[in-house]
């Protein structure tokens, strides 16, 4: 596994074989079960794997959430090499953001709700770096998983628009054995708050089981949603959302699928979590 910072000796691997099909997945480092499996995919599915780790300063509206990001490089590396990583780019902030940088990368109607709402200039960030990223790699394809669907929805429109010639693929969420969804935000809970946190999880299940029972109100699935959360002592609800899962529009009525999403605060430790729910109806290929 080879690992570098700048970015003409990752250019200079990733061209070593212009026939190699490349898969790559961007990480902000303080890797999990859920990126493994990122990972894993992309080394069943191409030639060589890139994997990146930079904690992207630009998605961050809150400098203490960036300060106490949690990094542990070595512990990262190690795993990257077990899973047959064969090139990881770790660049400094300025070489990512020279101290002349001015050009940002914005994707617009998807990204004023939910999260985008919540937290002002994040997907600018995002999809800044992504963009970034992608330049630098030039893979054929890409992993994200489905945990931070409102992301994957807007690198799979930045992509679209900006004609990359790269294949988005989006991948299951990985769980907890207790259903909580892997993150590496989790580490920051305390351990009655770790106890609590399941009730995203529960939520969702309560919403989709409503769902399959027949009921296609949105605004009752919601309910649901809210009811879970307030029920739980420690968490304080951001937002729970019913929305249609390709614009992000909020439904009234589930027709064929909707996306359930909600973001909840334990102290200061924020999570976020979806769940798509499909009638039996709909056929996905229409």
């Amino acid at each position: 596994m080879e690992v570098f910072s700048a970015i003409e000796d990752i250019r200079r691997l990733r061209w070593a074989d212009s026939s190699a099909i490349w898969g790559f997945v961007p990480t902000m480092g303080f890797l999990h079960e859920g990126h493994l499996s990122l990972v894993r995919r992309a080394r069943q599915e191409n030639e060589q794997v890139g994997v990146s780790i930079f904690v992207n300063p630009t998605q961050f509206n809150d400098p203490k959430d960036l300060e106490t990001y949690p990094i542990d490089l070595d512990r990262d590396l190690a795993l990257l090499k077990k899973e047959g990583v064969d090139l990881v780019w770790m660049p400094s902030q300025d070489i990512v953001y020279p101290p002349d940088y001015e050009t940002f990368v914005e994707v617009t109607q998807v990204t004023t709700v939910l999260e985008g709402a919540a937290r002002p200039g994040f997907f600018r960030g995002v999809a800044t770096v992504v963009a970034k990223l992608f330049n630098v790699f030039q893979p054929q394809r890409t992993y994200f998983g489905q945990k931070d669907a409102q992301q994957a929805i807007v690198i799979k429109r930045m992509v679209q628009d900006l004609n990359f010639n790269i294949e988005v693929i989006i991948c299951p969420t990985v769980r907890e054995a207790d259903g909580l969804a892997m993150s590496s935000r989790n580490a920051k809970l305390s351990a009655a708050a770790r106890k609590e946190a399941i009730c995203l999880y529960h939520a969702l299940c309560a919403a989709k089981e409503l769902f399959e029972q027949g009921e296609g109100d949105a605004e009752r699935l919601r309910a649901k949603m809210v009811a879970v959360i307030e029920s739980t002592d420690m968490a304080r609800l951001d937002y729970v959302s019913v929305a249609h899962p390709d614009t992000l529009e909020e439904l009234t009525v589930i027709e064929d699928r909707a996306l359930l999403s909600l973001a909840v605060f334990f102290d200061t430790v924020r999570l976020i979590d979806n769940m798509m729910v499909v009638s039996l109806s709909f056929d996905s290929a229409s």
